[in-house]
């Protein structure tokens, strides 16, 4: 089984926020992969659907960004997942809005969510797809900046990256992450 997890924060309030970029591709990967109605189970919701021959389980954990971990690590034991076998997809301010960037491995660049994740899984080499936001003009603090909404000019560029990582994801579950990681990287 492979398990695709996108980070986010619960409720209608941060749906369209830059931090929950992550659910929004769970939430297209469902769509474009006919999956059932996702359950709540682990402090998160889950849905799994057969892609070819592989199983792949979508989540989005409800327990906030900060404490994304308690929801992943409990659901990859139940499953027995292992490190390899996930990807993460998350928001990242050091990128510009749009910029989508693939790693195998990597620190959590100062993101709560990926703090949390790295914590609860004891390991940073995991696959994860960035989704650039960009950072904050002027004195907005960052916390304001990821919980705001995207200006209608970042709109077409982050709806093309959530789609460009879907796509990303949906390749992964028959081909290598590394295959995937050097053709969207170079994109």
């Amino acid at each position: 089984m492979k398990m695709i997890i996108g980070l986010g924060n619960p409720g209608k309030q941060y749906a369209s926020t830059r931090h929950n970029v992550g659910f929004q591709a769970i939430d297209l990967l469902a769509e474009q992969l006919n999956a059932p109605a996702m359950q709540t189970k682990f402090n998160g919701m889950i849905t799994t659907v057969r892609v070819g021959t592989e199983k792949v389980m979508l989540v989005k954990p409800l327990t906030y960004m900060n404490l994304s971990g308690e929801c992943v690590r409990p659901l990859m034991d139940y499953y027995e997942v292992n490190d390899d076998e996930i990807v993460v997809i998350y928001d990242d301010l050091d990128l510009t809005p749009g910029k989508l960037r693939l790693r195998a491995k990597g620190g959590a660049g100062g993101h709560n969510g990926m703090k949390s994740l790295i914590a609860h899984l004891g390991t940073n080499e995991f696959n994860r797809i960035r989704i650039g936001v960009g950072r904050p003009d002027g004195p907005m603090s960052v916390a304001d900046y990821v919980l705001g909404a995207f200006s209608k000019d970042e709109q077409p560029m982050i709806q093309e990256a959530v789609e460009k990582s879907a796509s990303a994801c949906r390749s992964w579950t028959d081909r290598p992450f590394l295959e995937i990681m050097n053709e969207y990287n170079g994109a």
